[in-house]
């Protein structure tokens, strides 16, 4: 069916065929793919940052209006860690524990992507979720503690810096372990220069989004999201090795990995 509906569309995809593919494909919000083959998942993939800003903002209100309310900083960052589960309908939490179970299992690259591709949870798994929904929550009752905006911002920058690192996950040279499924579709889509530049592009955002807090806080929001990417990347690549390439699984751990480590880096500063 993909091979078909390849052969009927221009090389090219549209703006508007970028945008539904990252909304459609990495959130649950309303977004209807018109098309899925190679040439959208490269714009789209490329366009994910923006899915993530979007859910981002959605989280950083669902936090704010509960501090605004007089919910303490622990409440908010709660309640700002389910709003990107819920938009992802937990996918992405479910890649890091199947992912987790795979690498956990020390099998063979054959038996480890069947073990993750099992509905169930294995201990592994049931691990680290818990550990770094903690860490995430932790890191955010942190930030909500100095503020309103910082609490804000800095839910944001992981959401954003989480579809950031797929952006890069989707760079060409980077192969799927399977040949159906999200990986394939999006595996090597992007170009290295355009993943890249894309890159550059959200640590200057991001950096800019911080200015109000001063250069030094500034600075440290740009390192947070190069430390989750010199993160994701350290993953990304132990995944490689592990299953002979990527998959939808890797992806949702990469997002997740990524994400706790910025807000770590922003709660340490």
């Amino acid at each position: 069916m993909t091979d078909s509906i390849e052969e009927q569309l221009p090389e090219r995809a549209s703006f508007l065929d970028g945008v539904r593919f990252a909304f459609g494909t990495l959130t649950v919000l309303p977004a209807r793919v018109t098309r899925w083959d190679r040439a959208a998942a490269r714009s789209g993939m490329a366009f994910a940052p923006l899915a993530g800003l979007v859910v981002g903002v959605l989280a950083a209100a669902a936090g704010s209006v509960l501090l605004l309310l007089g919910g303490g900083p622990l409440l908010a960052a709660a309640a700002t860690v389910a709003v990107p589960a819920a938009l992802t309908r937990g996918l992405h939490l479910d890649g890091l524990a199947d992912t987790a179970d795979g690498l956990g299992s020390a099998k063979p690259p054959a038996e480890a992507l069947r073990i993750m591709k099992q509905s169930d949870v294995g201990p592994f798994g049931v691990l680290v979720l818990v550990l770094v929904m903690l860490l995430q929550a932790g890191a955010l009752s942190e930030a909500y503690a100095d503020g309103p905006f910082r609490g804000a911002l800095a839910a944001v920058v992981a959401a954003v810096t989480a579809r950031l690192a797929m952006t890069l996950a989707s760079r060409t040279g980077i192969p799927s372990a399977r040949p159906e499924g999200l990986g394939a579709a999006v595996a090597g889509v992007v170009p290295r220069g355009a993943a890249a530049a894309v890159a550059a592009l959200t640590v200057l955002a991001v950096a800019a989004a911080a200015l109000p807090l001063g250069l030094p806080a500034a600075g440290r929001h740009a390192a947070a999201v190069l430390a989750a990417l010199a993160a994701a990347e350290l993953l990304l690549r132990h995944c490689v090795r592990r299953f002979g390439g990527v998959t939808g699984d890797v992806f949702g751990a990469l997002a997740e990995t990524s994400a706790t480590t910025a807000l770590i880096v922003l709660a340490l500063g």
